[in-house]
């Protein structure tokens, strides 16, 4: 008879491995999406939109899966929705006008979903006080968008760009294979309640679960934007090949996807809101200082006019663009542990709405990013719009856990008697 120890950490593996793969196709047109964009003259607002769209439907979906997942295990949702995928990516590389190509990319998109599935799924396997953990390195999956940057270039550059729906097809057959064969089902995680959607949709109106909502749009959806857009960043900013463009990329996509398990753990020992907070506090500066776009300028000196440069060259913005995967991990890992702190026998439902409004940020930011280069002409705007979303985190957490700390700190202050004195006259 199989232990339950062995039980719980097969699941874990297996989980990992099947939403690292998932989120490796769900990413696929960050890559793939440039010589597409090529292949048909597509503007930055267009390279958006197609870059975005399985981002769409791997978001939307989030919330029938949460619910699915809380009513039936996530074992075979989960192995449903991965084979689920295989066709629709098979078939993408018979497609040779733009609305075709965004059609399949909705279809594929579905593989998005499988966070929403694993994260519930994971988390009723361990404790509570193990959690936050077990969804950080399930969560590290998110490291499939540097897997798709190291693997994509190279078959595009072998066999051209039809090469890769052929593989990702066959890599996500395996992984549901392998998926199946390696993870149990346990009858008690399924949650008795007979939530609906219409219920779970009003989750939104919790004031706690939109706070989580806005934090998860900026740590996951501006993760998910930026491992869209980075790599055609590096290629029209500072002129490099598609291989290393995404190579470098991939230092921020990498960490952004590992280190979350990190996060799980220092949320497990300091709490989420301390680690949240100082991930907000890390991406408002390096934002702030990734925002400036490259500048030349005339100064006027005794001596004569003096040429100026300013802006970052390629490894400053690497550098800073590598601290900025690092907080983004271990941010989403930090904002679920505020999820399975507050909703314990809802994780599935409220991790769906929470994973419905970051992925609807990482489908809308690209679009976003793409109108403002057609507007404004510079490439840094994207930097600036989450440099904005990033302040709005930051006022509404102060403002939201103001009296709560208050209120700890008084706790834990020291009481001081004051000793009680008569005088005679």
């Amino acid at each position: 008879m199989t232990s339950p120890t062995f039980k719980r950490y097969s699941v874990l593996a297996s989980s990992t491995l099947a939403f690292t793969l998932c989120f490796m196709v769900w990413m696929m047109f960050a890559v793939l999406g440039i010589p597409i964009k090529q292949q048909l003259g597509l503007n930055e607002t267009e390279f958006g939109i197609l870059a975005a769209t399985p981002v769409l439907t791997g978001s939307l979906i989030r919330v029938p899966l949460g619910i699915w997942t809380d009513r039936y295990g996530g074992r075979p949702v989960l192995f449903a929705l991965m084979l689920s995928c295989v066709i629709p990516i098979y078939l993408m590389q018979f497609a040779s006008a733009y609305w075709q190509f965004l059609l399949a990319g909705l279809f594929v998109g579905l593989a998005g979903g499988s966070f929403s599935v694993g994260t519930p799924y994971v988390a009723r396997w361990f404790r509570k006080e193990q959690q936050g953990l077990a969804m950080g390195i399930f969560g590290a999956g998110n490291a499939g968008s540097a897997l798709t940057k190291l693997v994509a270039p190279a078959l595009i550059v072998a066999w051209g760009w039809q090469s890769v729906p052929t593989a990702y097809a066959l890599i996500m057959l395996a992984a549901a294979i392998l998926f199946w064969l390696f993870s149990f089902s346990d009858p008690a995680h399924k949650a008795p309640s007979t939530i609906t959607l219409r219920q779970q949709l009003a989750l939104m109106k919790h004031p706690a679960v939109l706070r989580y909502c806005q934090y998860y749009s900026v740590v996951f959806g501006g993760y998910v934007a930026l491992a869209l857009w980075m790599t055609k960043y590096y290629v029209g900013e500072y002129g490099l090949d598609l291989k290393h463009a995404a190579l470098l990329a991939a230092c921020f996509s990498l960490p952004g996807g590992v280190l979350r398990a990190a996060g799980g753990y220092l949320s497990d020992r300091f709490g989420p809101y301390v680690v949240t907070w100082a991930v907000m506090w890390v991406c408002w500066v390096a934002f702030f200082l990734l925002s400036y776009p490259q500048t030349e300028m005339r100064v006027a000196t005794v001596n004569g006019p003096m040429s100026l440069h300013i802006g970052l060259n390629v490894y400053l913005f690497t550098g800073l663009l590598f601290l900025v995967g690092v907080a983004m991990a271990i941010g989403k890992a930090s904002v679920f542990k505020f999820i399975a702190d507050e909703f314990p026998d809802s994780i599935g439902a409220v991790s769906g709405v929470v994973g419905l409004s970051g992925g609807l940020g990482g489908f809308l930011l690209p679009i976003l990013f793409g109108a403002l280069l057609d507007l404004t002409g510079v490439r840094s705007s994207a930097f600036m719009l989450l440099y904005g979303t990033v302040c709005v985190s930051l006022v509404w957490m102060h403002f939201s856990f103001k009296s709560a700390v208050k209120a700890k700190a008084r706790a834990a202050a020291p009481v001081h008697s004051i000793p009680l004195t008569s005088e005679r006259g």
